[in-house]
């Protein structure tokens, strides 16, 4: 990340899955920060997307220290998992699948960005991103299925969007942007690659991610794009 002030801080939420991880890594060896802060449900102070007060205790711990936040990176996301699959087909809908899937993949990202954009360096470039998924994207939708995912991602999108906007008025040099990181060995996709498809590890899914962030400027802020910088549409 040679495109921000260095000296100054970098946290990743959701540090210990597989993306989160690497990215964690990835910055610490750059060397650009003077700390890089991780976040998940078992560091100190624990993160919980499902609990807000989680989130404003995580914000406080990066505010009281002396340096700038200059990156912040939410590897967070659901597909699967609590009993949950992706859904096919209508009749496969439930109301407690979908507002897990809004709740971890939308309004958990969204206060987030409540408690955590406030944070940034006023000055200079600074960098809130996202995971989101190329299925999240409406005119890109030509399958169909994945109902809960689908419009969950979509919605982080809308988030994501109108944040940067706001965000934009107090830190003129801000980005903030959803990305897809394409196919990834980790538990939430690996298990839903088709044949065919790319799959990266996340060592490679993280150096392209933060290569993209870091020859992005304000002038991205707001957008949707995939891990080789390419824009998505909605």
């Amino acid at each position: 990340m040679n495109s921000v002030t260095h000296g100054g801080l970098a946290a990743v939420i959701g540090h210990s899955g597989g993306i989160g991880q690497a990215v964690f890594e990835a910055l610490n060896r750059s060397g650009a920060f003077a700390e890089v802060i991780g976040f998940s449900r078992a560091s100190d102070p624990g993160i919980d997307l499902l609990d807000e007060h989680s989130i404003i205790a995580a914000a406080k711990t990066v505010e009281k220290r002396q340096s700038d936040l200059r990156l912040v990176f939410d590897a967070t996301g659901f597909l699967h998992g609590h009993g949950f699959t992706p859904e096919k087909t209508l009749k496969s809908l439930t109301p407690e699948h979908m507002a897990h899937a809004f709740a971890v993949n939308a309004i958990g990202p969204a206060l987030l960005m409540k408690h955590f954009l406030p944070l940034l360096a006023r000055d200079g470039k600074s960098v809130f991103a996202t995971l989101s998924a190329k299925v999240g994207s409406i005119g890109d939708n030509a399958l169909g299925g994945w109902y809960s995912y689908r419009a969950s991602k979509a919605a982080l999108n809308q988030f994501v969007h109108t944040a940067a906007i706001e965000l934009a008025r107090r830190s003129p040099e801000a980005v903030c942007v959803a990305l897809h990181p394409g196919t990834v060995d980790t538990g939430l996709s690996s298990s839903f690659a088709k044949a065919g498809l790319t799959v990266r590890t996340p060592t490679e899914t993280a150096a392209l991610l933060l290569a993209v962030l870091d020859r992005f400027t304000a002038a991205e802020t707001g957008g949707f794009y995939d891990y080789r910088g390419d824009p998505l549409p909605w």
